[in-house]
């Protein structure tokens, strides 16, 4: 069952930023991008209040993604992108993506903290952040 409401232009568009950020790093990795994405829909918190639909949160401004301004992000969803995604807006989690609202890809090691966000864990190339369950717990 669905955990965000989305439709299949939305789930499209998820895939899309999935496939986009992370694809590089497997499925695996997009599952974790696809996680950090419905954590933001969830999460209505901290830099994500009103942030309420998959759309709002590809293109909200500031704190968007980077594949949105660079190009990649606009090829077409593929079968399988829409399958992974489909499966985080069911709900599947991933760790250390289960939890987080931010992740980054750093010139060298995590930082523990990222504007004061804990570190929840690296997955290839990729550092994740997740706030307090105090700060925000709809995505705990």
């Amino acid at each position: 069952m669905a955990v965000i409401k989305t439709n299949s232009e939305d789930t499209k568009m998820l895939a899309r930023l999935m496939r986009a950020e992370a694809e590089g790093e497997g499925e695996l990795g997009m599952l974790m991008v696809g996680n950090v994405g419905v954590n933001r829909v969830r999460g209505n918190c901290i830099d994500f209040r009103n942030i309420r639909s998959i759309p709002d949160m590809v293109y909200q401004k500031p704190g968007g993604f980077e594949a949105t301004t660079k190009g990649y992000f606009y090829q077409s969803a593929r079968d399988k992108d829409i399958r992974l995604a489909e499966r985080v807006i069911n709900g599947e989690r991933q760790h250390p993506a289960s939890n987080a609202l931010w992740f980054f890809r750093p010139a060298g090691s995590c930082p523990d903290t990222w504007w004061d966000q804990a570190n929840s864990g690296r997955f290839k190339k990729h550092c994740f952040f997740v706030p307090t369950p105090e700060a925000c717990p709809s995505v705990y």
